[in-house]
């Protein structure tokens, strides 16, 4: 045994005096070799990782993530601090001021969750219903699909109210579900992407607070981009995504609670299901439950705050309106190049059309797919279609946020012009 030291220690010490010589560049590959054969590493180094990151420019104008701005990518890219600094939780108090101007709310909970919209989408149904409790979801594309499987694997009753993708639900065929089903929370997409529908939210709040109903709405690819006004339309729990219209990278979910949604989430007989998502922790870590100090529970995203609070600070220097009016005029524009093409919009009522993801009925004479494929490949343009029940029927752009510009809208029609030309027709 001292033997084999001895013998490995001189190894060691005629590999470190060939790299001093004029042989060691040359030598290197092999002492590397060598080093390697006295490792106690059996796994080598992926070689992928040795070599410097690579990441393509790409216009992404399908329905999100979008392109982020120059400004919030710096804000990204600031030197860390440490989450529990007295210098983040202004950073974090600065981030609850901006959600509440976005969703025009003054409710005090009032966070960003770490994670996707998907983390803020179980944060809300796990701390707002209890296994057993009966839940009403709207399903006109995915997003309901995705809340009804969440509710159900944390054992809630859950009772559909189903419509094909891009129809719309009248409020009253939403107060005899509810008066059907007595369920202690509805659920309703705000902003479909899947099928490119901005729904009607006035009176449904109304609704929920007559039969003692929570009102859950998903803004994740409309705020920033359609009206919506959590308090004047009673809207009990709202949340959104960063990566949209907001123009942050993807990672943090805005999300506010009113004083209705408290008192029940805060009054359980059972603890929520997931213990990253208790906004009982969550609630105190980002100083909105009236405590003294905050305790550590998770290691919060910093370079993703830095990038949200950026995103926000510029939604507040534009203004809602100008957002929402800019996003509109924008797709108008989209509208009129599609049509000229001979495209036809997959949602018929202008008024109901989602500005932010507009959907094209998919041409029957091409494959989809192909259509895509060449955009991107001769374009560095994404596009995209369909998803969960409206895949196969549409065709989806996205023009949000930095990227809703008439100059990305004419981007847009030239590269599926392109493709028009270019792909082969289908024999009917």
């Amino acid at each position: 045994m001292q033997r084999a030291f001895f013998r490995s220690a001189l190894l060691a010490q005629q590999a470190a005096a060939a790299l001093d010589s004029p042989l060691g560049a040359r030598s290197a590959p092999l002492l590397q070799r060598l080093d390697r054969c006295m490792s106690s590493v059996t796994i080598p180094p992926p070689s992928c990782l040795l070599r410097p990151l690579e990441v393509p420019l790409r216009y992404l104008f399908g329905p999100g993530p979008s392109n982020v701005p120059p400004r919030v990518l710096a804000a990204g890219s600031r030197p860390i601090i440490g989450h529990l600094h007295p210098e983040m939780y202004e950073i974090m108090n600065d981030i609850k001021r901006g959600i509440q101007y976005a969703f025009q709310t003054e409710n005090n909970m009032t966070i960003a969750v770490s994670g996707s919209g998907h983390a803020a989408m179980e944060c809300a149904v796990f701390n707002t219903v209890e296994p057993g409790e009966s839940v009403l979801i709207a399903i006109n594309g995915i997003w309901g699909e995705r809340v009804a499987e969440i509710a159900e694997r944390m054992g809630a009753d859950v009772h559909r109210l189903v419509k094909a993708p891009g129809g719309y639900f009248t409020t009253k065929e939403i107060e005899q579900a509810i008066e059907k089903h007595k369920p202690v929370l509805l659920f309703l997409t705000h902003g479909e992407s899947s099928a490119g529908l901005c729904h009607p939210v006035d009176g449904i709040g109304d609704i929920c607070r007559k039969h003692n109903c929570l009102f859950l709405v998903d803004t994740v690819a409309s705020l920033g981009a359609a009206p919506i006004f959590m308090d004047k339309q009673n809207i009990d729990i709202l949340y959104t995504g960063s990566q949209k219209a907001l123009n942050a990278p993807p990672g943090t979910a805005p999300i506010s609670f009113n004083d209705r949604a408290c008192h029940k989430m805060f009054n359980r007989k059972t603890k929520p299901v997931s213990y990253f998502l208790d906004m009982t922790h969550l609630s105190n870590y980002w100083g909105c439950d009236g405590k003294p100090a905050r305790e550590y529970h998770h290691t919060g995203p910093v370079s993703g705050f830095f990038a949200l609070r950026e995103s926000l600070a510029i939604l507040a220097e534009k203004g809602l309106e100008e957002s929402w009016k800019k996003h509109k005029e924008v797709a108008a524009y989209l509208y009129r190049g599609l049509e000229d093409l001979g495209l036809k919009l997959f949602i018929p009522e202008r008024n109901l059309r989602l500005p932010s993801v507009t959907t094209i009925a998919v041409p029957s004479s091409y494959d989809w797919r192909e259509l895509l494929a060449y955009i991107m490949k001769h374009h560095q343009m994404e596009m995209t279609g369909g998803l969960g029940p409206s895949m196969g029927m549409v065709m989806r752009i996205g023009l949000m946020g930095y990227n809703c510009e008439k100059t990305n809208a004419d981007m847009a029609l030239h590269a599926l012009a392109d493709a028009l030309k270019n792909c082969k027709r289908r024999k009917a």
